[in-house]
């Protein structure tokens, strides 16, 4: 009924039943500078003031895609299930702590993955398997498989929440918990240009929290 002219700008579409166009989608409408997405259903109709799962807003602070990335070293694996069986099926994330020259667990990621490259993720981290916990690595969880810290990945994330899980400053916000990345998601970057200790520190996510909190407080108009 509309063309585009001066005036008028068509929203962009996309029609995909596949979580990875999607979230590529997704991604572009952040880096254009949107809030995010509104995802609909194909047979879906609008009902005014109906709430359901038929129209979505997909916006940034639900997701693992904020403009802020950060960079977390691999120190251990998840054997993979079903469709990832013979694979890992999440990868054990860590933060560098400065202070104790050590790398401490933040999430478990398994998003954002291409299969190519989660079924080559073996033989790429074989040389830094090792057959128990390093002595660098600070973890409460037991993996599948441990490595040496050697391996970084850009990781978008949606928030930093506190864990009772994860040892990334432990015990800075909350006794008895550290800090975790929520919906961790790998961006396809390998941060190969970045030894382990250039990774995001422990101290960098505390401050990432703490700025979580203080925007959390400002008044919305």
């Amino acid at each position: 009924m509309l063309k585009p002219n001066e005036s008028i700008r068509l929203a962009t579409m996309r029609v995909t039943d596949d979580v990875k166009q999607a979230e590529a989608f997704f991604d572009e409408a952040l880096q254009a500078g949107c809030e995010g997405l509104m995802a609909k259903a194909l047979d879906s109709t609008y009902d005014a003031g109906a709430r359901g799962y038929q129209w979505i807003k997909f916006k940034k602070e639900y997701s693992a895609a904020l403009s802020d990335t950060i960079d977390l070293v691999i120190v251990g694996a998840f054997a993979g299930r079903g469709k990832r069986a013979g694979t890992y099926g999440a990868l054990l994330m860590a933060a560098y702590d400065d202070e104790g020259d050590v790398f401490r667990t933040t999430c478990k990621l398994g998003t954002g993955f291409a299969d190519e490259i989660l079924f080559a993720l073996p033989d790429k981290l074989k040389r830094a398997k090792r057959d128990r916990k390093p002595a660098r690595v600070d973890s409460k969880l037991e993996p599948d498989a441990w490595f040496e810290p050697e391996t970084v990945l850009e990781v978008r994330g949606a928030e930093i929440t506190v864990s009772p899980v994860h040892t990334a400053a432990w015990s800075a916000v909350r006794e008895g918990a550290g800090l975790a990345v929520r919906f961790p998601r790998f961006t396809g970057r390998w941060r190969d240009d970045k030894g382990p200790e250039d990774a995001t520190t422990t101290k960098e996510l505390l401050e990432m929290y703490r700025l979580q909190l203080k925007q959390a407080k400002k008044p919305r108009a």
